[in-house]
């Protein structure tokens, strides 16, 4: 009876918070769905987590504080007015989304005071799941989320829950005096989404983050020092040569065209010597300010490089941070996941007695050596002309097998995504393992936003043009293959550890996992890559041509491809990798995930099942000829 009536109460819940949520936001046909997992918006379909038959305050709280942003969202929001003035670069969309999403909320409580106690609830939620009230360095707070708060606190110092406080401290007043008039100036127009953006790219250009906008009157392409015109048409004519101007000392502008169209160089990595020569040779570049991008002269330039691989490491997942807080990330992770880990578990047990059941043991008999068939010792006793019979066990392909799971720790895959690959990646180690098949999974991002201390040295060197990749590499190691999936377990936490997810620059990680893999004494292995989009280093690209690591990911692809050495399979979250992968599939959301792995993994190992009978199927009709 009490069960029924906890039904009830949770019916009637959902029932008055998604009426409430059509209210608030002005729009009767908005189809709210209650699943479980974190919500969303799309469009006019709000998703809003499912809640608990027990109905806990603190469950109750949040998912109020959850409808009514997506309200707000839906009432103060123009998407098309958003979008249209978006930046390019992912971790400025970060940035940006964030920015307006801190002001949707900031008005909405203004102008609807009841609100306010569950958007800061809901806020406050987020810090601390994100573990920002355990930050003690400025670095550990990624750069989109302490834009975000420092914009909140600068439009209402209340909005910024205490678990925000010292770590936002940290950054304030550190950004300098155009960042800070740009804070001011969000603060002025959050009543007007249209000003408010222009103070968005103001802001996002005083970081760095990404070119600002020229507003309609201004002549900011003048050359410096020159005179504003009050003629238009000088204004225009200015602007022209300008634009032409920039063409003649930037090549790139001019022949995009044709750099799209070069060719994909067949090196894969400059060695030490060569990294330590462009490093001196920097010395003799001119300083000041260089260039943005800059042609490819040659094709020995168009190889694809990087400045300095001193700052690069490849590291155990348990060196990253301290037992006691693997140990937390892990609960954390297990939390998180136990809905999807009945699902994912029973996807794996069907995978596991596939591959037991191509590990059944299978012999050959009537052999003249080989182990003596007692079963077919009666012929003899009958018969003592028979030959001794002798049997033989049939060497089964698949247990000499090894799977590389090679995860993108980019800060894009932040939040669901990362959550249910280092479950999925959790599963499939132990599943494999069981079937004595060897798993091995690695990560891959940067050690720091927009270039580090690779970015660095090449300042300090003059800003030579074409300087390759410029960033430092982190490659993790969470599992190594020789290791037990028991001692391994609690690293596929750190995944969920705030601050981790930086960059990606896959060709590179895709090759150090290849190689990786080479080193293996197992005939069969498989490369499986886990990404949500193509590599992105905004340090790397923003001095170099725009494809050029996309490029190197395409001929890293073709070579491992083209050796047949490693079967590779690739598995995009809304991203299509199929433009990049032969053997690719892509899924729109991170919970298809599980079931995409081990369906993908069962195929392989079908595809050898029967390519094994039909050898086996050669060897007997050769026998009967």
């Amino acid at each position: 009876m009490s069960e029924k009536k906890d039904q009830g109460r949770a019916e009637d819940f959902k029932r008055s918070t998604a009426n409430t949520l059509r209210a608030m936001a002005g729009v009767p046909e908005v189809q709210v769905a209650y699943q479980p997992g974190p919500g969303g918006l799309a469009g006019k379909r709000a998703r809003l987590p499912s809640p608990s038959r027990a109905l806990p305050r603190s469950e109750v709280a949040k998912l109020r504080g959850a409808a009514d942003s997506m309200a707000l969202q839906l009432r103060y929001h123009n998407d098309a007015l958003h979008q249209a003035r978006q930046p390019q670069s992912r971790e400025a969309r970060d940035a940006y989304d964030s920015l307006e999403r801190a002001r949707v909320e900031i008005v909405g409580a203004q102008h609807m005071p009841g609100v306010t106690a569950n958007l800061r609830g809901k806020l406050n939620e987020e810090c601390e799941g994100n573990g920002l009230d355990r930050m003690t360095e400025r670095d550990q707070l990624p750069l989109a989320t302490a834009l975000s708060l420092l914009a909140r606190d600068r439009m209402d110092p209340k909005a910024v829950p205490a678990s925000a406080q010292h770590i936002l401290n940290l950054w304030r007043n550190t950004l300098g005096p155009n960042a800070e008039a740009a804070l001011d100036e969000l603060a002025a127009s959050r009543n007007d989404q249209s000003r408010y953006i222009g103070a968005a790219r103001k802001l996002l250009a005083a970081v760095d983050l990404a070119e600002g906008e020229n507003e309609p009157g201004d002549n900011e392409e003048s050359e410096e020092g020159e005179e504003s015109s009050e003629n238009t048409a000088q204004q225009d004519n200015s602007q022209e040569g300008q634009s032409q101007s920039e063409a003649e000392d930037n090549p790139m502008l001019a022949s995009a065209p044709e750099m799209a169209e070069t060719g994909a160089p067949e090196e894969f990595e400059q060695d030490d010597a060569d990294a330590e020569e462009m490093a001196a040779d920097a010395g003799d570049a001119p300083a000041g300010p260089q260039p943005r991008r800059n042609s490819i002269p040659n094709d020995d330039h168009a190889a694809y490089r990087a400045y300095t691989r001193a700052f690069d490491e490849e590291v155990y997942a348990e060196d990253l941070c301290d037992p006691d807080e693997l140990s937390r990330l892990r609960q954390q992770l297990d939390q998180q996941l136990q809905h999807l880990h009945a699902v994912v578990a029973k996807l794996a047990n069907r995978l596991q007695r596939r591959l037991l059941a191509q590990q059944m043991r299978a012999w050959d008999f009537d052999l003249e050596e080989g182990i003596l068939d007692a079963a077919r010792l009666s012929r003899v006793i009958v018969d003592p002309l028979l030959a001794l019979s002798y049997k033989r066990e049939r060497d089964t392909d698949f247990r000499d097998t090894v799977v590389t799971l090679l995860i993108d720790n980019s800060g894009s895959m932040r939040g669901r995504p990362i959550t249910v690959a280092a479950m999925c990646g959790d599963i499939l180690a132990r599943t494999l393992e069981r079937c004595a098949v060897k798993v091995e999974v690695l990560g891959f991002t940067t050690r720091a936003w927009k270039g580090g201390q690779s970015r660095e040295q090449w300042i300090a060197a003059g800003k030579p043009p074409l300087p390759g990749r410029l960033n430092d590499l982190r490659h993790i190691i969470y599992k190594a293959a020789d290791e037990p999936w028991r001692r391994a377990r609690k690293n596929l936490g750190l995944m969920l550890r705030e601050g981790l997810l930086k960059e990606n620059i896959d060709g590179e990680a895709l090759l150090w996992a290849y190689r990786r893999l080479l080193a293996r004494p197992e005939n069969r292995r498989i490369l499986m890559v886990i990404s949500d989009g193509a590599p992105v280093d905004d340090s790397t690209l923003s001095v170099n041509p725009g494809n050029y690591l996309e490029r190197h990911l395409r001929d890293v692809i073709r070579e491992i491809e083209t050796r047949d050495a490693a079967e590779l399979v690739a598995i995009g979250i809304g991203h299509d990798v199929t433009r990049y992968y032969r053997r690719a599939v892509t899924i729109v959301d991170a919970e298809e995930l599980g079931g995409t792995m081990m369906r993908k993994l069962t195929e392989l190992f079908d595809e050898d099942e029967a390519q094994l009978w039909s050898s086996i199927a050669g060897r007997q009709s050769s026998l009967v000829v």
